[in-house]
């Protein structure tokens, strides 16, 4: 697996506009002044979220991916990305861009121009370092005719202002189930090695469908405008993880919290009445398995120049409600077991069978709470057998 590398082009590049055709894994593509930027949320939802962490969030590329048939050895996309950085911890290492040839990852790189918003947590000081667009650039891919994928950064907005090959290329027609999939900054991608390798990524390749990412850092928070997007999205195969924000937050009790289930996967079924619908609970997180929220950063840590997360409610308020995540997948379970009653095709699936204590001794979360690379990479092939295998609610 390489890296692109800048070298002159052995023929006139073509240019080849980029239209909604070429895009997969957005809701929407919005014209701006410095290039066409991919939402995984649509306008209304966007207008009704109210919050700049569900604007941040939708924004950025998680699973948004190029994808078209070329005989081309060369392909470079120019884009003005927009990373997120704190001013107390060093900055994390630049989001990749993946290259798939057939359904195979062969060449990743980075993209470093373009802007840089700076947080302080000291202050709460917001700095907008500006910056142009660069290029993204794979070389020496096989000059056959091939189906490429360029999947887009998983943590950065990514504005797509050109697109270049060397040989001409076409969309690729629509012909796999589509996977919607909705959970929190462990779906959108957390600390996974590239695009292309968060756990959702590697499961839809292993099930053989086209994955629309919802992944929604910080804010899988059972929001109505979340739910109707996810109504209003042509989808064959449907999941929603649920859980480790709403501990995150401390954003609801139990009184309220089936409710809102309920509710967000009434909206859901809306508009997919028959649609497999998978309800994942929350993966092993030691610091919110019987401890409540609110989840705060570890301001020891931060002196060292590090992100840690700890928690910092009470376990005595979890008997007049408060939540943690093993009341939630109490609360999951039965939901589900009362709704599966109706014969509709609704199933449950443990968190823990993703990811469990055995896990969590032999890949711990590396900040309390994300997974890495290696997690996600088996966090993917147990969901991929638990929900695509035979039998199994995504099956053929």
């Amino acid at each position: 697996m390489g890296k692109g590398v800048d070298m002159e082009w052995t023929s006139t590049p073509i240019t080849t506009p980029i239209t909604a055709d070429l895009v997969r894994g957005a809701l929407q593509l919005e014209e701006t002044d410095r290039g066409l930027l991919p939402h995984r949320l649509p306008s209304a939802a966007r207008v009704q979220s109210g919050d700049p962490g569900v604007l941040s969030a939708e924004a950025q590329a998680a699973g948004v991916r190029l994808v078209f048939r070329t005989a081309a050895s060369t392909v470079e996309l120019d884009t003005v990305r927009t990373a997120r950085t704190y001013a107390e911890v060093p900055p994390r290492p630049d989001c990749a861009y993946d290259l798939l040839v057939d359904g195979e990852l062969v060449a990743q790189t980075t993209q470093p121009e373009g802007d840089v918003i700076v947080t302080s947590f000291a202050t709460g000081s917001v700095e907008t370092r500006h910056g142009e667009a660069g290029t993204a650039r794979f070389v020496g891919l096989p000059a056959r005719d091939k189906v490429v994928e360029l999947w887009l950064p998983w943590s950065e907005e990514v504005r797509l202002v050109e697109l270049r090959t060397d040989a001409p290329i076409q969309p690729v027609p629509q012909g796999r189930r589509v996977w919607l999939h909705h959970g929190s900054s462990i779906s959108q991608g957390s600390n996974a090695d590239g695009p292309s390798s968060t756990w959702p990524a590697l499961a839809a390749r292993a099930g053989g469908v086209d994955l629309v990412n919802l992944g929604l850092s910080g804010n899988a928070l059972l929001d109505p405008f979340t739910a109707r997007a996810m109504r209003d999205t042509a989808a064959d195969l449907v999941s929603v993880k649920i859980g480790i924000n709403l501990v995150n937050h401390d954003l609801m009790r139990r009184r309220a919290f089936t409710p809102a289930v309920h509710g967000f996967l009434d909206t859901i079924r809306d508009g997919h009445p028959d649609a497999p619908l998978l309800v994942v609970s929350p993966l092993l997180c030691p610091m919110h398995e019987e401890v409540p929220g609110p989840g705060a950063f570890d301001p020891t840590a931060l002196a060292d120049g590090k992100v840690v997360f700890v928690s910092t409610g009470d376990p005595a308020e979890v008997a007049t409600g408060k939540l943690t995540l093993q009341v939630i997948r109490e609360e999951l379970r039965s939901l589900v077991e009362q709704r599966s009653s109706a014969a509709r095709a609704i199933h449950y699936l443990d968190g823990l069978q993703l990811y469990g204590e055995q896990d969590a001794a032999e890949l711990p979360l590396p900040d309390n709470l994300h997974p890495d690379g290696e997690a996600h990479r088996r966090i993917a092939a147990r969901f991929a057998a638990s929900a695509f295998g035979p039998g199994r609610p995504f099956s053929q």
